[in-house]
């Protein structure tokens, strides 16, 4: 099993698990077929050597862009789904846990629900603010985000004057046709790029995910990088065992066809919380069709444990586990020696936060295998923005050969759509 330090690594723990080369061969085909696009295919995989192509222009201009927040003090990041999870995934992951701003500017993301309390309060909070706003969508048309973009940047407008509010407005779309290009033409908006072949979900290495988390003080350089190196690591025909992704995918497809329909990805930190919610989207839209499909799930250890940990360890077994284990932690502390003891934790003294958090990962681990809860592990060397690109590459990579795997296109939503016609049907558009 390949295993390097200077990458993210897959473990298999799961008991009396053996991968026939069949499959190993039909997986290595699809992966080498992602580098190679048909006709049929070029119009998805856009996403798949897009870091390669990235100039240092390209990210110069979005440093640029991010400025924003010099003018700012509240930057808005518009979008749902894809144009949204990847940069919140990003930034939560890499900032302090306790700043709510950054270079002192406060990130906030909307257009990702139809709560009314949630818009009115905002809007009500950024009448006090010098406010910016990001718009990403392709189309400007969906409905969420549209909505909300339409109430704010009417409010900015009519805060500062057009010619102020123009300077405070970036849209991220589709560069040559849709609503949201239509509107940032007219009122002067400066404009990005989403590449039409590249789908939200598949779209956080884009200036979709790169500005908002530059915005949001993160290294793009390094974001990039990072997914480049991982890319050079599993494209055209890459060895199974020095694949990180093939093994993954390979793996969750054959404990798939087993009978274990539910994936839960889990972590020990929750630094990686919205990483999760990025991943559960990422793998759902792009699996669940036709009838196939894991179902995907996502835990929060050792939080979850004292929740939905009883019904992992005992519940139906039609389950595995994915743990994403930080093998190098940033920060730690000791726990404090008591003369009085009172609590009995005097025996932990001086022992250090994140050993007694591994301690209960592995106590874990072993509790679920033992429950015929099979369980995957992606190693992640340290969490850096580096190392945060890989992982981002590595999930897109693995997920489009999973799809490929159950027979599905790993690629649209035609679920979602169905939903949509309705609710425009109801709503007499």
């Amino acid at each position: 099993m390949y295993n390097s330090n200077n990458y993210i690594s897959f473990i298999n723990h799961s008991k009396n698990f053996v991968v026939d080369d069949k499959l190993i061969n039909a997986a290595e085909a699809i992966n080498l077929q992602l580098d190679n696009p048909t006709p049929t295919t070029q119009q998805y995989l856009g996403w798949v050597n897009f870091t390669a192509n990235i100039t240092s222009r390209y990210i110069d201009d979005i440093i640029q862009a991010a400025k924003l927040q010099d003018i700012c003090d509240t930057i808005v990041i518009i979008g749902i789904g894809g144009s949204y999870l990847g940069a919140k995934a990003v930034t939560y992951a890499l900032k302090p846990s306790f700043h709510s701003k950054i270079n002192n500017t406060e990130v906030i993301f909307a257009g990702h629900n139809l709560n009314g309390d949630y818009i009115h309060e905002l809007s009500t909070y950024l009448k006090s603010k010098t406010f910016g706003i990001v718009c990403i969508s392709k189309s400007g048309t969906t409905l969420e985000p549209g909505i909300i973009f339409r109430i704010l940047r009417k409010q900015l407008h009519a805060q500062l004057g057009d010619a102020q509010a123009a300077n405070r407005i970036i849209a991220v779309t589709s560069p040559n046709k849709g609503a949201l290009l239509a509107i940032s033409k007219q009122n002067g908006y400066r404009t990005f790029e989403i590449p039409q072949n590249i789908g939200g979900r598949y779209s956080v290495l884009t200036a979709v995910g790169l500005l908002p988390i530059a915005i949001a003080g993160g290294d793009i350089a390094q974001i990039i990088q990072g997914a480049e190196d991982m890319r050079q690591l599993c494209c055209g025909s890459s060895d199974y065992y020095k694949n990180p992704a093939l093994q993954y995918a390979v793996a969750r497809y054959k404990l798939y066809k087993e009978g274990k329909s539910i994936e839960i990805l889990a972590t020990y930190n929750n630094k990686l919380k919205y990483l999760l919610e990025w991943w559960k989207q990422l793998f759902s839209e792009s699996e669940g069709k036709q009838g196939k499909g894991l179902f995907t799930a996502t835990a929060n250890f050792t939080t979850d444990l004292h929740s939905i940990g009883q019904w992992i360890q005992q519940g139906p077994r039609i389950i595995f586990e994915t743990i994403l284990n930080i093998q190098e932690v940033i920060n730690d502390i000791n726990i404090p020696s008591d003369s009085n003891n009172l609590d009995g934790f005097n025996y932990l003294s001086n022992t250090t936060i994140n050993s007694i958090n591994q301690v209960a990962q592995t106590a874990t681990t072993l509790a679920h295998i033992e429950g015929d809860c099979p369980n995957l592990q992606i190693n992640i060397p340290c969490l850096t923005p580096y190392y945060i690109g890989q992982l981002i590459y590595f999930f897109q990579r693995a997920c489009a050969i999973s799809g490929y795997l159950i027979g599905v296109n790993p690629f649209d939503q035609p679920g979602v759509e169905a939903y949509k016609s309705k609710m425009f049907s109801i709503l007499h558009k």
